[in-house]
């Protein structure tokens, strides 16, 4: 009693305790359910309880929590109703308890909210009273005088209350009756009680038997056979030296170890005073826990003791001496309990993502820790590491809240690893870790930034459709959508057409490519924006320059704009008289370029001539000049091969075929041409008939050559007038488009020649005086377009503009030739 009395106080102190931490909390729900009832039945309206509508209870994350046990109850979440999850055994929950209580928690996650249910689990009557031993053999003296009693086996029911053993009746027999007395802990024993003396003469021995009933509807009951052996006399019982034996074992203590030794005495002599002990074999566990020794009384431990599991041990022994009388013992082992146990945790919900702008205070997780242990050893302390944004909340029945502190970064840190520890209070102390793993979801708060302030990027003319010009990069510290970078080019036009039209990005990877072949004479240089913009909402962007300059490369080949050939596909004449003196300008081969640079510098050769050595063309001026004089034996007809090239990578080239007339008037070009004809064997009647035709087709040719030249003056008047007005169009043409490009300008050699006709013996005469030639750039009224680059057309179409003293003087010879 003294150590029950310690117990006692503790248990008292641990309800108010409770008590008092639930008066701090939130009401209390009490349901009562009879045991073994079919799963899903009705327990309680928990809905109502709540006050919450039945379809509110899945929107509001309503759940049951338990701790370390099989789940015995659910919600059904039509009815609102708190229903059994499978077979209810009482005995199985709570042994022979009074009352036996299931305690649990209700969670409403969206307030994170905690109910306590108690739940009363009522005894129906589904065990029958059942005896040790089937059959019990006593031996009784025959001196014995009526009113011996002896003690005899009680039965055993796991019920409680009017479902438990409530009585004994023993078949009918002419010397024994049965009486039952209760016990000091409540418990009733039955007494075969001899009312008539014995003879073991008459009756050696006796068969009762004993039936124990239960007080259930209906009810059960249990038998056990007695064999009454008759014997001589042994008319004293067995006495212990204690009517009940306590003891307290911590629940550490290793097996094999003794905790109690019992005693009984027997005042009878030799064979009827031999005691023996013997351990009841009771439904229960503590018949496996300890070990009688049946000679000594020492008790052992045989299996490791649980604190947790029981913490109280009840054990029946029985001394009997030989003959077969027999007394009753108790022995009260009390499990002391030891810091064996860390703390257990339950994660009762937990957030795995937060987003980086959650505001501080913002629940991650709630869990609950639990010790299994009791006192000191089950009071816990929680604690996080140091220097984290978050810290502990400690709500009701050791529940607790793990909270942000400051607001996340998670480009700084973009998850989190956090350790929970528990600590009980033993010596030594016990504790246990677990880990919540926190990812910080990404919001869009940051821009993509390129790595360059600006870019420059070259690409050579005549490039291919869809060539990649540049990457540009740009990166988005955020993630996922907020991070996917998007690239585009800002929208103008270029020359009439959307830069879409020209330049093209991969809205991806950054690659700028070319829709269309650059070139050079086109435009040289674009100046572009790109924008990075990333998939977040709303979304964030930035700009960067880009500068795309075209290279030029040698695509144009050299165009001969003087002489220009015939458009009737014959070949020009030019005119050098025999008298010239070595050096004199016969004519000068003008040429352009389109390109620019080393690619447009031209140069002149002379490629082949029917008369090697006595023409030569400048290198830089492209002008033919006599080298020598002429002579008489020098061919009138002299033809000529100029080269003109240009100074690209590869060099590209032009030809042009000159034809020199040599002479020194018109009658000497005729007769040389004449020469030129297989007639030197015909008589002088057909030199006469030629020379006659001759003059004839002259005298026409100059007169057609009259007529043309005031045709062209004519047309050329009106032109000038159609100009003037329309000179808004061409007069404000830049001389740069009739030059070549870095300042490379190009002249025409114009020559001027005087006709005369004289009339001499009958004759006509052609007088070439001595040339006079000048450099003059091509005037801007000359032009029709204003475009450079299709001058030699427009110039060469009318070749008396360009030339009008020379053109028709070569149409004549050419006419005659």
């Amino acid at each position: 009693m003294a150590v029950l009395l310690p117990q006692r106080r503790r248990l008292v102190l641990l309800c108010l305790f409770s008590a008092a931490l639930w008066e701090a909390g939130v009401g209390q729900m009490h349901y009562s359910v009879t045991e073994e009832i079919d799963k899903g039945s009705f327990v309680g309206n928990l809905s109502k309880d709540l006050g919450l509508e039945p379809l509110m209870l899945t929107e509001r994350g309503v759940r049951i929590v338990f701790r370390g046990r099989t789940q015995l109850f659910a919600l059904n979440p039509r009815s609102g109703s708190l229903v059994t999850a499978g077979r209810i055994d009482r005995e199985e929950l709570c042994a022979q308890s009074t009352r036996c209580l299931v305690n649990f928690n209700i969670l409403l996650e969206d307030k994170l909210t905690i109910y306590s249910v108690e739940v009363e689990i009522t005894d129906i009557n589904d065990n029958a009273p059942r005896f040790g031993v089937e059959e019990l053999e006593l031996k009784i003296s025959e001196t014995n005088t009526p009113g011996f009693r002896i003690p005899l086996k009680n039965a055993h029911d796991a019920d409680v209350g009017e479902n438990t053993l409530q009585k004994y009746e023993l078949s009918p027999n002419d010397h024994f009756s049965l009486e039952v007395r209760s016990g000091a802990d409540g418990n009733k024993y039955p007494e075969l009680v001899l009312e008539r003396a014995l003879d073991r003469e008459e009756e050696a021995a006796h068969h009762l038997v004993l039936m124990a009933l239960d007080g259930g509807n209906p009810v059960r009951s249990g038998t056990s056979r007695i064999r009454v052996m008759v014997l001589d006399a042994n008319d004293n019982a067995p006495v212990f030296t204690q009517p009940e034996y306590h003891v307290s074992v911590p629940e550490n203590m290793s097996i094999g170890t003794w905790i109690l030794t019992v005693t009984a005495t027997d005042a009878d002599e030799g064979y009827n005073g031999q005691v023996a002990y013997f351990q009841e074999k009771t439904p229960g566990k503590s018949s496996e826990v300890f070990e009688l020794k049946s000679a000594s009384g020492d008790i052992t431990i045989i299996k490791s003791l649980d604190y947790e599991d029981a913490k109280f041990h009840e054990i029946d022994i029985e001394a009997q001496d030989g003959p077969g009388l027999l007394t009753r013992t108790k022995v009260f082992v009390t499990v002391l309990d030891v810091n064996d146990n860390a703390p257990e945790f339950y994660m009762t919900t937990a957030t795995s993502t937060i987003s980086e702008d959650s505001p501080p205070g913002t629940v991650i997780a709630l869990f609950n820790v639990h010790d299994r242990d009791s006192g000191q050893n089950a009071f816990i302390t929680c604690s996080l590491p140091e220097n984290l944004p978050f810290k502990l909340e400690r709500s009701v029945d050791n529940y607790h809240r793990l909270v942000t502190t400051r607001a996340l970064d998670r480009e700084q840190f973009s998850s989190y690893d956090i350790t929970v520890t528990a600590k009980d209070g033993g010596n030594p102390s016990l504790f246990i870790d677990t880990h919540v793993l926190l990812q910080v979801a990404d919001i869009n708060d940051n821009p993509p930034t390129f790595f360059h302030t600006s870019y420059a990027a070259y690409i050579p003319e005549n490039n291919p459709r869809g060539t990649s010009i540049i990457s540009v990069k740009a990166h988005d510290p955020d993630s996922d959508k907020n991070a996917h970078v998007i690239y585009s080019l800002t929208e103008y036009t270029l020359q009439g057409a959307p830069l879409s039209s020209y330049i093209s990005i991969n809205s991806d990877t950054g690659v700028l490519y070319a829709l269309c072949s650059f070139d050079y004479e086109q435009f040289r240089e674009l100046q572009l924006w790109v924008t990075a913009q990333d998939s977040g909402k709303p979304p964030l962007s930035s700009n960067v320059s880009l500068s795309l300059f075209v290279l030029d490369q040698n695509d144009n080949t050299p165009e001969i704009l003087y002489p220009a050939l015939p458009t009737d596909g014959s070949t020009g004449i030019e005119l050098a008289p025999r008298s010239a003196e070595p050096g004199y300008l016969v004519t000068k081969v003008v040429a352009v370029d389109r390109d620019s640079g080393q690619n447009a510098w031209l140069s002149y050769r002379l490629l082949k001539a029917s008369e090697p050595g006595l023409f030569a063309v400048g290198l830089h001026t492209g002008e033919v000049r006599t080298v020598r004089a002429l002579l008489d034996r020098d061919a009138l007809k002299q033809s000529l091969v100029v080269a003109v090239q240009d100074h690209g990578q590869p060099p590209l080239s032009a030809t042009i075929t000159l034809t020199v007339a040599v002479a020194d008037s018109i009658p000497d070009v005729l007769a040389d041409l004449n020469s030129l004809e297989p007639s030197a064997d015909s008589d002088t009647s057909n030199l006469t008939l030629y020379l006659v035709v001759a003059v004839a087709a002259v005298s026409c040719i100059f007169l057609a050559f009259v007529i043309v030249l005031l045709a062209l003056r004519l047309l050329r008047w009106h032109r000038s007038h159609l100009l003037q007005a329309s000179g808004a169009k061409f007069a404000g043409a830049p001389a740069s488009h009739f030059v070549g490009v870095d300042g490379v300008q190009a002249f025409l050699q114009t020559y001027s020649h005087e006709l005369s006709l004289t009339a001499d013996s009958g004759k006509s005469h052609l007088i070439f005086p001595q040339p006079n030639y000048a450099d003059t750039l091509i005037s801007q009224e000359s032009c029709e377009k204003k475009d450079f680059l299709s001058a030699p057309q427009s110039l060469l179409e009318d070749k008396g503009e360009l030339f009008p003293q020379v053109n028709p003087l070569h149409n004549i010879l050419m006419n005659y030739h």
